[in-house]
């Protein structure tokens, strides 16, 4: 932007019945001075990303993933209880073994390639390190303390605390004992070494049973802090 100040001579020299004024023209156009100010352009700050695009898209991909292996899997579950309860109908899904053995397969292949991709995206990237790490047991004892006291702060999305690190890291290695021991349960004699690794066929049962349950948990204490902190779902979706 430009501001402009004519001034003729007989004002510079002291007149007092002078008048200045702005952007007007004097009857003394040969004696107009001009003075130019430019003044600097407003800088505009560029709006911060907290989730790239890739991490979003693997976000929500998991969740659908997750969605239907739990349900499809809690199906299968009721055809061949471990323990003495059956989940309700109507929050399983395939509604005979056969359907929830199908789509429990097509969560699987989902899961498995996203969570994949997640994990080299966050190697390659070096989100991993820069995210996860440092973690020691005295920062996730203090800062679930102050969790559990309101006073754990959020300001910077970017940012994870010691119980998020904590957390994400426990459900990455939780995702990875429920692909080994689903391949136990789904080709056990094709998978001899990892059999035995899980202690059996009946043994990984019961892990596989476990970390749905660990996982299960994790997304309904997820969720219930998204709904403490709203902001964190609008970043996921606009990645700011």
């Amino acid at each position: 932007r430009v501001i402009t100040f004519n001034l003729t001579l007989r004002e510079v020299f002291g007149n007092k019945s002078a008048q200045y004024s702005l952007h007007q023209r004097e009857r003394w156009r040969a004696d107009i001075m001009t003075i130019h100010t430019e003044l600097p352009p407003v800088a505009t700050r560029k709006p911060v990303t907290v989730h790239p695009l890739w991490l979003r898209l693997t976000h929500w991909l998991n969740a659908l993933a997750v969605l239907i292996m739990v349900t499809s899997g809690w199906q299968i579950y009721n055809a061949s209880p471990l323990f003495d309860f059956d989940f309700p109908s109507t929050v399983t899904l395939g509604g005979w073994l056969g359907g929830a053995i199908q789509w429990h397969f097509a969560g699987m292949w989902l899961f498995g390639f996203n969570g994949v991709f997640y994990l080299l995206m966050n190697i390659f990237t070096g989100r991993m390190k820069q995210k996860f790490w440092p973690l020691t047991p005295r920062g996730i004892f203090n800062d679930l303390r102050a969790a559990l006291r309101g006073k754990l702060q959020h300001d910077d999305l970017r940012h994870y605390n010691m119980v998020q690190r904590a957390a994400y890291l426990f459900v990455m290695f939780d995702g990875i004992v429920l692909v080994l021991s689903g391949l136990v349960v789904w080709k056990s004699v094709q998978f001899p070494l990892l059999r035995e690794l899980m202690g059996g066929f009946d043994t990984a049962r019961y892990v596989h049973f476990l970390a749905m349950a660990s996982l299960v948990g994790f997304v309904v204490l997820h969720v219930v802090m998204v709904a403490l902190v709203p902001k964190t779902l609008i970043a996921m979706i606009r990645g700011r």
